[in-house]
């Protein structure tokens, strides 16, 4: 990096979105330059070695439908630069107390076998959506704009914008269904009952069929791994170990991208930022957050209900109101006692991860915004409630509460790992109204604090920098 060269553009941060931004404005011929603060590249694609030497973990994300149904990144050939998908025979498990699962499947008709009496029911709601998933993807991964598909948007938003609950038990009949959508609404990180949880739920549900939820060969790095070797392919550049404390110390440069939450854009951006839109910025809530735990095992879990072992992603959780309960509790500083967990077991399908014969492991449940409470003994009792015997599995475990996610990636304040909480008030005029563009020149925000939010799918920084070249670069 030469400090005194000027640049066309400069990105902070080198996560998903931050890359995406910085891979737009090359694409335009535009000089760009990366800073991240970290000695290693991903944001929230980031692996490492947590447990023991030779067990590849991912330190945030691991499950991806998002990132390979991108709209952005499927425009851009990341597999010639070594990304892989894997993609299990089974998207989600869904186990229950009486030694069974429901199974979300690419198939249709194998997902609704799982369902019993709702198995009808589950493909009236789903299939016309997995059929229009193409039109909706380039609605919902996007700002609020003019629709190019307002039929099929029409159509999604009937069901979307109740609550998870409210569909669950008004279309559903017995737990198996309402289970397995409650699951899938809880990814939210918002209680159940409140007006577009719905639309959570429906979206994870259709990706599974249209898409699948694969993981990424090698781990969530190879993400950045391909979208960093892509961008200097372009020309543009990228250092590590460069923290930014002030906007002030950056090369010259036309347009700054931030791919930072409001927090660390107010503590960046000083004087530039007028005084009302930085009390919007200090007004902006941030969510639940994530408790998160990685094992080594010497072998695979040892699932009561054997098709777990078929599926990339298992919900531990079992009824609705279970899930319910423990998605509520966050919200009001309670930790559930037993709390819907979201599981990974990646290395079964993809060697790569653990020695042979071994396994890697990832789980989180969602806990109050930065919780100091230790829930490794209630994530692993859900562990051991549907697989007996996990514990004599582990040879290792990393436990990563709030406090040291945040450590680790300071954009998951709080331990918040959707930039934000994505009720209706933030989903779509994310931090403000003014979405990625900020009241300074040339300054804009590009990070999963924008729309439309949490996820690694490059869509916050395609559409920042989209933005930042219409206002600058325009001929």
């Amino acid at each position: 990096m030469n400090a005194s060269r000027s640049y066309d553009a400069i990105v902070i941060g080198s996560g998903p979105n931050g890359l995406a931004a910085a891979i737009t404005l090359a694409r335009e011929g535009r000089t760009v330059l990366v800073r991240e603060a970290a000695e290693t590249i991903g944001g929230g694609t980031r692996s490492a070695e947590l447990t023991l030497p030779g067990f590849i973990h991912d330190v945030c994300s691991a499950v991806h439908p998002l990132a390979a149904g991108s709209p952005f990144f499927r425009t851009l050939p990341l597999d010639l630069h070594g990304l892989q998908y894997v993609y299990p025979p089974v998207a989600l498990a869904h186990p229950f107390d009486d030694g069974t699962a429901a199974l979300l499947e690419h198939s249709m008709d194998a997902t609704s076998a799982t369902l019993g009496r709702d198995g009808a029911a589950y493909r009236r709601l789903m299939q016309p959506y997995v059929e229009d998933w193409d039109d909706l993807a380039h609605e919902l991964l996007g700002p609020p704009r003019l629709p190019r598909h307002p039929i099929a948007l029409a159509k999604f938003g009937r069901r979307a914008f109740r609550s998870a609950r409210g569909l669950a038990e008004g279309h559903f009949t017995d737990e198996r269904a309402r289970g397995l959508f409650a699951g899938l609404a809880a990814h939210s990180f918002l209680p159940l009952e409140q007006l577009a949880t719905a639309a959570f739920g429906l979206v994870l549900g259709i990706t599974g069929h249209a898409i699948g939820w694969p993981v990424a060969r090698g781990g969530s790095q190879k993400i950045a791994d391909a979208l960093a070797s892509y961008l200097r392919h372009l020309g543009g550049e990228i250092v590590t170990g460069a923290a930014v404390e002030s906007l002030d110390d950056l090369q010259p440069a036309g347009v700054v991208l931030c791919d930072v939450t409001p927090r660390q854009l107010l503590r960046m951006a000083g004087n530039r930022l007028p005084p009302r839109y930085r009390r919007k910025l200090e007004r902006y809530r941030y969510g639940p957050a994530a408790y998160k735990i990685d094992w080594a095992l010497d072998g695979p879990v040892p699932w009561r209900a054997a098709e777990c072992a078929r599926a990339g992603t298992v919900h531990l959780g079992g009824t609705l109101t279970e899930i319910a309960t423990s998605e509520r509790g966050p919200w009001n500083g309670e930790h559930a006692d037993k709390p819907f967990v979201v599981v990974s077991q990646p290395s079964l399908f993809d060697p790569t991860r653990a020695p042979q014969g071994m396994h890697t492991l990832w789980a989180y449940c969602h806990v109050p915004h930065g919780s100091t409470l230790d829930m490794t003994e209630r994530i692993e009792k859900q562990m051991e409630r549907f697989a007996p015997g996990f514990r004599d599995r582990v040879l290792a475990r990393s436990v990563m509460p709030p406090a040291e996610l945040e450590r680790r990636n300071a954009n998951l304040v709080g331990g918040d790992i959707n930039g934000g909480a994505q009720d209706l008030r933030q989903l779509f005029t994310r931090p403000t109204i003014g979405m990625y563009s900020t009241p300074s020149k040339g300054l804009y925000l590009c990070s999963s604090s924008t729309p439309p939010g949490g996820g690694a799918h490059g869509m916050c920084g395609y559409f920042a920098a989209r933005s930042a070249l219409s206002d600058n670069f325009s001929k």
